[in-house]
Parts: C-alpha cells; sequence; structure tokens
C-alpha cells in the first residue's frame, strides 16, 4: 500500500469537482481531483443521446473558460462532456482517473484518510463533489416482482430506443428527466408516463422569447430561490424528494407524440404487470424507470448525514466535521446549485473557506 498526503482532496471530476479545483489553484492551495470514471465527462457520455443541457451554451461556462458555443446553443451530452475534459487540460489540473474511493474516515490528529483499495491518501482537508442527487438508482420494490418478460431499464442505463422490446413503454417518474425520456421514447413505441405532476416552466426555451427569459430565469434560479428564505426552503424539499420541474419537454410536447399521461404511481403488480394506484394495469413490454437516485454514503465513516440521508450542511460547509465539504449538491445554496450556471458560485464559496482554514492553521502555527 502506498500513502500519499495532499492539503485538499476534491472527489469527482464533474462540473463541481474540477470548479473547485479551479478556484483552489487561483488561491494557491494544494490539491487532488479523484473520479471513479475512466475519462473526464463518462458520467455525460453515459446520458441517453439525446439530452440536452436545460440552459443556454450562455450560462454553461464554468469559471475561466466560456462553453466553445453560440450563447443559445444547447448543448448535447457529448459536448458537455468534451467541454469538462478540455477544462481540465486548459487548466492542467491534477487529476487521477479510474480512482475509487472506498471509504472515507477521520484520520487520527485531524483530516480524513481516503482507502482506495491499495493505496491511501491522507488530507487536511475533503470536498465531496460526486453530483445533485447522488449516482446509486433508485427502483421501487415492484421492479423485482414484474414478468422476467419484462425489459427493465433504469434511466441511467437508457441510451437509445434500440436498447426496447418491441412493443408500449411506460416511463415511470414524471420529473424532467422522465418527461425528457418519454418524449425520445414515444417516436417510435406507444408510450405510458405516469407519475406525479412536477410542475413545468412556462414558455419554449428553444424559442426567441428565450432569449429575454432566460436572463430572468438565471437572476431568480441564483439569488431568489435560495435556502435563505422559505419559497427556497420548500423548493428544496421539493426538488430533492420529488425531482425537478419539466423545462425543455411540456405537456404539450407529449401530447403531440401521442404520449399517454397518467398523474397515478406505480403501486404494485398485478399479473407480473406493473399495477398502478388508482387501479390502471399496464399492459406494456417495456418499463423505464425515471425515478432518480438516492444519496449512497455509506463509504464516509462520519456522522454527519440526516435521516434523510442528505449531509448536514449549509453552502457545502459541515460544520460538525471541520475541514468536510460537499459541493455540486442539488440547492446547495440555490436552485442553480444542481445547474452549470451555479456550480462556479458554489465552488468558490467552498474554495475559499478551505483557503481561510489553511490561513488560520498557518497563524496559529507562527
Amino acid at each position: 500500500m502506498t500513502d500519499q498526503h495532499i492539503e485538499t482532496l476534491i472527489i469527482g471530476a464533474g462540473q463541481a469537482g474540477l470548479a473547485t479545483g479551479y478556484h483552489l489553484q487561483r488561491l494557491g492551495r494544494p490539491f487532488l481531483v479523484v473520479d471513479a470514471m475512466e475519462r473526464v465527462g463518462d458520467n455525460w457520455r453515459r446520458q441517453w443521446d439525446t439530452l440536452r443541457l436545460f440552459t443556454p451554451a450562455k450560462y454553461d461556462s464554468l469559471p475561466g473558460l466560456p462553453f466553445p458555443a453560440p450563447k443559445w446553443h444547447y448543448p448535447g451530452k457529448d459536448e458537455a462532456a468534451a467541454y469538462l475534459e478540455r477544462y481540465a487540460l486548459h487548466f492542467d489540473l491534477p487529476i487521477r482517473m479510474s480512482t475509487r474511493v472506498h471509504r472515507l474516515a477521520p484520520r487520527s490528529g485531524g483530516g480524513y484518510v481516503a482507502d482506495l483499495g491499495t493505496d491511501r491518501i491522507t488530507c487536511d482537508n475533503v470536498v465531496v463533489a460526486t453530483g445533485s442527487f447522488g449516482r446509486t438508482p433508485r427502483i421501487p420494490e415492484a421492479a423485482r416482482e414484474l414478468d422476467p418478460s419484462i425489459r427493465q431499464l433504469h434511466s441511467s442505463e437508457y441510451r437509445r430506443t434500440d436498447q426496447l422490446q418491441p412493443g408500449p413503454v411506460l416511463v415511470v417518474g414524471a420529473s424532467h428527466s422522465g418527461m425528457d425520456v418519454a418524449f425520445d421514447v414515444a417516436e417510435e413505441h406507444p408510450t405510458i408516463l405516469c407519475g406525479r405532476d412536477c410542475g413545468q416552466f412556462p414558455g419554449d426555451i428553444d424559442s426567441p422569447v428565450a432569449h429575454v427569459v432566460w436572463p430572468v430565469l438565471a437572476f431568480v434560479f441564483r439569488h431568489v430561490v435560495t435556502r435563505r428564505n422559505p419559497l427556497g426552503r420548500h423548493a428544496m424539499d421539493e426538488v430533492r424528494t420529488h425531482g425537478g420541474p419539466a423545462i425543455r419537454v411540456k405537456a404539450k410536447d407529449l401530447e403531440v407524440r401521442g404520449v399517454r399521461r397518467i398523474t397515478a404511481r406505480v403501486g404494485g403488480v398485478s399479473d407480473g404487470r406493473p399495477l398502478l394506484d388508482d387501479g390502471t394495469v399496464a399492459d406494456v413490454t417495456n418499463v423505464i424507470w425515471c425515478t432518480g437516485f438516492r444519496q449512497a454514503f455509506d463509504w464516509i465513516d462520519l456522522p454527519v448525514f440526516g435521516d434523510d440521508g442528505w449531509p448536514v450542511e449549509l453552502r457545502g460547509v459541515v460544520a460538525g466535521a471541520p475541514g468536510l465539504y460537499f459541493c455540486g449538491l442539488s440547492f446547495q445554496f440555490a436552485f442553480s446549485s444542481m445547474m452549470w450556471l451555479g456550480a462556479g458560485r458554489d465552488a468558490a464559496h467552498v474554495a475559499g473557506r478551505i483557503a481561510e482554514g489553511a490561513a488560520d492553521l498557518h497563524r496559529q502555527a507562527a
């Protein structure tokens, strides 16, 4: 086993982790980014083929490097991945890919120890930047009872319609990802979309009107819907629990493609078929579970999580564990925290607190 010490370990090389690295670099603080995937941007490359960012390129830049696209273009998932890889190379950020942290624990005398399997990293600070909603699929128990002939996929596994069997598709979960997937699938398959109505933003984000609307939305997402006020805290509970509202694909778009929309949820199984809680039995040959992810932090051996599984933090700072930070969480500070337009600000706050802590230690040592 080899040991390495670094002042700050950043776990996750997505937009939040890279932006945190950028700010630490600017502040002159040493750090290392580790990620379990093979290439920077792989988390985006593994999304469904038609996925595009919800925000235009004008609002998709990370600090220090403009997104290389016309400002009102909505980048696809491969463009997003390529930009992240370019960002890491442009700033020569220290990154180790194919490196999974199996366990994070306190270190005797302060700081933390990250177990990488055959290697170990000790550090004074850790920034956990593993995603807004986690990466462990949340799939209902009913999935185990469905007839084996039904093809089942989670949204994290879905790429394109050729993965599906001939016949109808039930898309479960009607937040923005469920709406997008249902729209994509319905081009070739009879499709049912079920789940609670998570709402939708008014207007068409691809229309010229969006050029006027987006600056307003960006301001609201960044400065109005925040954890500082009741509106933002209510929105945080809704989004963290049920997912975000529809932004690109709306109810009218689903109607055009013939999607059957049912607000009932999957409540069980009847003769091997999905049973909705309104009594509807969905006679389908495919089910796509767009039921989100759960925060699985069982590899972090620290008592810093609430009953809902989310870390107890404020703006990414964990008061109960000095030196432990999170970045990229849904509603880390505002609605924008789960979007590219909020990643830089959240990362700057976390990096600033790390630098302040290092300065305090230097003064104490002097």
